[in-house]
């Protein structure tokens, strides 16, 4: 994809991710808040994740109900990230 089609990046700064986590949290499912997220920040790419597969990641931000965590790809491999100029992505897990 050239930049000219490219999607603009997201600034995930602090509204952000607190809108971002609000309508994870709002969501009655994980997939439910899946679907929210990928709706309303289309085309960031959106994983559901199950909790026990990110024990040791620190999340960027984490609700009553759930927890987002930055991904970055290489474009075949996923990772967790904490740098959220890297970011491609959110894991979404049920807390």
């Amino acid at each position: 994809m050239d930049t000219a089609t490219a999607p603009a990046a997201l600034t995930w700064d602090a509204p952000t991710l607190a809108e971002a986590l609000q309508l994870a949290d709002a969501a009655s499912t994980v997939r439910e808040a899946a679907a929210a997220l990928r709706q309303r920040f289309a085309p960031l790419r959106v994983v559901v994740v199950d909790a026990f597969d990110m024990r040791g990641e620190s999340p960027a931000i984490a609700g009553t109900r759930r927890a987002l965590f930055f991904g970055s790809s290489d474009g075949h491999c996923w990772q967790v990230t904490q740098d959220p100029a890297q970011v491609s992505g959110l894991f979404v897990v049920d807390r």
